[in-house]
């Protein structure tokens, strides 16, 4: 009668393990279900090269930032705030400027006035004061100009503020910005 007792015992716990497993499973396969429902829904913010590959109107920059090799620098860990001129900005450049900053023996050049776009740290349109003069990654400095509605770093306009990477911030401008001398 022993025997048979335990054998109902050891069945009975292998039957209460099999559905605790069953269980655990199924919460198991929710839990990644939800993390995958929520990591469709609050995707990470992409990085200041990825946001910028996929605007309609940062083309150029993308073209640019890519001829200066600064696409890894742009992609990593950061943080940086981008005044990233729109292709209206460099089609307005003096005919052939832009053509020829892409040229492989100008790439010093490129790299300059692509650095002079590029401040280090995280800088919302917020954080920007009239007056301001900001140290860009180039060694220059570009001057703030704010009032209740616009917002301009040197003659360019901000078209679009704030626009958050995983990497740091980029305001779109309107003017490309030239570095003196």
């Amino acid at each position: 009668m022993n025997i048979v007792k335990m054998m109902k015992t050891s069945i009975l716990m292998i039957g209460l393990s099999l559905i605790a497993f069953s269980a655990t499973a199924q919460c198991h396969n929710n839990s990644k279900s939800w993390k995958t429902s929520y990591n469709k829904k609050h995707k990470k913010a992409s990085d200041i090269v990825s946001l910028a590959s996929g605007s309609k109107t940062l083309k150029t920059l993308v073209a640019a930032v890519s001829a200066a090799d600064l696409v890894e620098t742009l992609q990593s860990d950061g943080p940086f705030t981008v005044f990233a001129p729109n292709d209206a900005a460099f089609a307005a450049l003096p005919e052939g400027t832009v053509e020829n900053l892409l040229k492989p023996e100008n790439k010093g050049d490129l790299i300059k006035v692509l650095t002079y776009h590029v401040v280090p740290g995280r800088i919302e349109s917020t954080d920007l004061r009239n007056g301001q003069r900001v140290k860009t990654v180039a060694g220059g400095k570009v001057n703030i100009a704010t009032n209740s509605s616009i917002v301009k770093i040197n003659d360019a306009i901000v078209q679009k503020a704030n626009v958050r990477a995983s990497n740091g911030v980029v305001h779109i401008i309107d003017r490309v910005l030239l570095p003196s001398g």
